[in-house]
C-alpha cells in the first residue's frame, strides 16, 4: 500500500531530478543556443544573428576538425563493437560475469587522461615498443616516425578503443546472461552451422537491443572527447571538441559566440550520428532477414573471430603497458635509449611536485567524495521510491538516466557556466560538484539498478512481518544485504569523478586544480617525470577505492564464510 509518505519520496526524488540533473543540462543547451545566434547580452549581443555559424565555417581548420572527428570517434566505436563481439563469441562460455569484472575493472577504473598519458609515453618514439624494437631493427636512436598526436589520429583511436572495449565487453556479459546462450549454441552447431555464424545469425540480434543504448553513449563521448584528444589526437587541427575548447579559452571574447554555434553543432553531429546508428540497424535486419533465409552454413568466420581475439589481447596489452609507464616514469631519473628499465631510480619528481599535486589531490578528493555520495544517495532514494510505490523499472526513467551522458560535454557545459555565473556560484567547489553529479549520478545508478531489483522481496516481507517500517528495513536489511553493489557503485563513481575534466575546467573557471586537469595540463610539457607523477596519482585513486570494495565486504563477512565451511 502507497502512503502518502511513499508518494512524497518520489516526488522529491523526482524533482531532484528534473531541477537538478536534466534542467541544468536544458539550460545549458538552452544558453548555448542563444549564443550560437548571436544572443548573448553579456557581450552586447541582443539581436538573432547567424554571424557565429558563418565565422565559425570561415576559420581554418574547421571542416578539417569536423572530419577528423567523425572518422577517429566513428572508427573507434565501430572496431570496438566489432572486436568486443568476436571476443564474446569466443570466450563467452569459459567466464562468468564476476570473473571478467574482477579483470575488467583496471581498464575500467583508470582515468581516461591517465590512460592517454600513459599510452603516450609507450608509442612515443622513445617509448617501450621503440625500445623493444631497437635491437631487432638495429636502431641507434629513437625513430623519427609521429606515432602521438600523428594527423590520420590512429593514437586517438588505439586510446579512445583501450577504454571502449572492456566497457562495452561488460555490457555484453551482462546481456548473456538473459540469453539462453548455451542452448541456442548448441541446437546452431548441431544443424552444422559454424561458431561464428551461431553468434551473427542467433545471438548477436538478442543482444543489440540490450546493448543500443550503451553503444550510443560510447558513441558519443568518442565524437566529443575532450581531453584524449588533447593528448592522444592531432593538434593542428585537433578533433573538433577540442578545437571548441581552445574558442572558449581564447582570451577574445567574441570567439565564444563562434564557439557556442561549434558546440551546437556538435550536439547536431552526435544526433546525426545516432541517426546513423538507427538507420544501420533498419538496413541490417533486412539484409539479415534475407540472410537468415538464404541458410548457408560452415565455418568460415572463425579466423574472424581469432583475429578479433587477438586485437583485443593486443589493447589489453597495450593498456597494461600503458598504465605501467606511468609509473616507471615516475621514478625514473636516467633513462638512455634503448634501455628498457631505467638506469637511475629517484623520488625526486615527487618531492619537486609536492605542493602541487597535494593540493590537487585535496581538491579531487573532495570532488570525488561529495559527487559519489550524492549521487548514491539519489540512487537508492530513485531505488527505494519505485519499491514503495510498487513500480519496476519504467523506459521513459532508463531514457533520462542515460541523457547526460547521450549529450556531449561541450554542446551544454559552457551555457551553464553562464547560467552559474548569473546566480553567483561559478568557480567554485559548489558548481564543480553540481556539474560532476551530473556524470557520476547516471553510472552510479546504472551500477545499482540490477543488483537492487535482483534482491529477494522475501526479505522485507520477513522483516515487515516482524514489525520493522520502511525505514527501518531499507537501513538494516537492503542496504547491508546489497553492501557489495553499494561499494562497488561507490568505486565506479570516485573513477568517473576523478576522470571528469571539462566540467571541473569550465565550472571550475580554471581555479579549481584537481589531478585530472593538471595531468592534462602536464602532459603536453617536456618533463614525463612530472606528468607520471599526476598521472600515477590520478590512476592510483580508483585503483584504492576499487581495491577497497573487494576486499572490504570479505573482512566484514569473514565470520559468515567461517560459518558456512564450518556447517559443511
Amino acid at each position: 500500500m502507497t502512503t502518502s509518505a511513499d508518494k512524497a519520496l518520489r516526488g522529491c526524488v523526482l524533482a531532484v531530478l528534473l531541477f537538478g540533473v536534466i534542467g541544468p543540462i536544458g539550460a545549458g543547451l538552452l544558453q548555448t543556443g542563444a549564443a550560437s545566434v548571436g544572443v548573448m547580452p553579456a557581450l552586447g549581443a541582443d539581436a538573432f544573428d547567424l554571424a557565429p555559424y558563418r565565422t565559425l565555417f570561415a576559420m581554418p581548420g574547421t571542416w578539417a576538425s569536423i572530419r577528423l572527428s567523425l572518422v577517429t570517434g566513428g572508427v573507434a566505436t565501430l572496431l570496438s563493437l566489432i572486436v568486443a563481439v568476436g571476443f564474446c563469441a569466443v570466450t563467452h562460455d569459459r567466464m562468468s560475469r564476476n570473473a571478467a569484472a574482477r579483470w575488467l575493472t583496471p581498464f575500467l577504473a583508470a582515468p581516461h587522461a591517465a590512460l592517454a598519458i600513459g599510452l603516450a609515453f609507450v608509442l612515443a618514439p622513445s617509448g617501450w615498443i621503440a625500445r623493444l624494437l631497437a635491437p631487432l631493427l638495429g636502431l641507434e636512436r629513437p625513430p623519427d616516425l609521429a606515432l602521438v598526436n600523428d594527423p590520420l589520429g590512429i593514437a586517438l583511436i588505439l586510446g579512445l578503443m583501450i577504454k571502449e572495449v572492456p566497457f562495452l565487453l561488460l555490457v555484453m556479459l551482462a546481456a548473456l546472461t538473459q540469453i539462453p546462450v548455451r542452448a541456442q549454441m548448441a541446437a546452431g552447431r548441431a544443424l552444422g552451422y559454424g561458431r561464428g555464424l551461431v553468434w551473427v545469425k542467433i545471438v548477436a540480434p538478442q543482444v543489440w537491443p540490450l546493448i543500443r543504448l550503451p553503444l550510443l553513449v560510447v558513441l558519443a563521448y568518442a565524437l566529443s572527447t575532450v581531453e584524449m584528444g588533447i593528448i592522444l589526437g592531432p593538434s593542428n587541427p585537433p578533433v573538433f571538441a577540442v578545437f571548441l575548447t581552445r574558442l572558449f579559452g581564447s582570451p577574445d571574447l567574441n570567439l565564444i559566440l563562434p564557439a557556442s554555434a561549434g558546440a551546437v553543432l556538435q550536439a547536431l553531429l552526435v544526433g546525426a550520428a545516432f541517426a546513423g546508428i538507427w538507420v544501420g540497424q533498419f538496413l541490417m535486419r533486412r539484409i539479415g532477414l534475407w540472410w537468415l533465409r538464404a541458410g548457408g552454413r560452415g565455418s568460415s568466420t572463425e579466423p574472424l573471430l581469432r583475429l578479433a581475439t587477438a586485437v583485443v589481447l593486443l589493447l589489453f596489452l597495450l593498456g597494461a603497458l600503458a598504465m605501467s609507464a606511468l609509473a616507471f616514469w615516475s621514478v625514473a631519473w636516467r633513462w638512455p635509449w634503448p634501455a628498457l628499465l631505467p638506469e637511475t631510480w629517484s623520488l625526486r619528481a615527487w618531492a619537486g611536485s609536492f605542493g602541487g599535486w597535494t593540493h590537487a589531490l585535496m581538491n579531487t578528493l573532495i570532488l570525488a567524495g561529495a559527487t559519489t555520495a550524492l549521487s548514491l544517495a539519489l540512487a537508492i532514494a530513485w531505488l527505494e521510491g519505485e519499491d514503495r510505490g510498487g513500480r519496476g523499472r519504467a523506459r521513459w526513467a532508463e531514457v533520462l538516466i542515460y541523457l547526460p551522458l547521450l549529450v556531449p560535454q561541450i554542446a551544454f557545459l559552457y551555457g551553464l557556466n553562464v547560467l552559474f555565473l548569473r546566480i553567483g556560484i561559478s568557480g567554485g567547489l559548489l558548481a564543480a560538484i553540481w556539474a560532476q553529479t551530473l556524470f557520476v549520478f547516471p553510472y552510479v545508478m546504472i551500477a545499482m539498478s540490477d543488483p537492487w531489483r535482483a534482491l529477494d522481496p522475501q526479505l522485507e516481507r520477513a522483516a515487515a512481518s516482524l514489525g520493522a517500517g520502511p525505514w527501518r528495513r531499507l537501513f538494516t536489511v537492503k542496504l547491508p544485504v546489497l553492501l557489495s553493489p553499494l561499494l562497488a557503485a561507490m568505486a565506479i563513481g570516485v573513477a568517473v569523478s576523478v576522470a571528469q575534466y571539462l566540467p571541473t575546467l569550465f565550472m571550475g573557471a580554471g581555479r579549481i586544480a584537481t589531478l585530472t586537469t593538471e595531468a592534462v595540463t602536464l602532459s603536453s610539457g617536456s618533463d614525463r617525470r612530472v606528468a607520471g607523477v599526476y598521472a600515477t596519482l590520478q590512476a592510483g585513486l580508483p585503483f584504492a577505492v576499487y581495491g577497497l570494495a573487494f576486499v572490504l565486504p570479505a573482512l566484514l563477512y569473514r565470520n559468515r564464510a567461517a560459518m558456512k565451511g564450518g556447517q559443511q
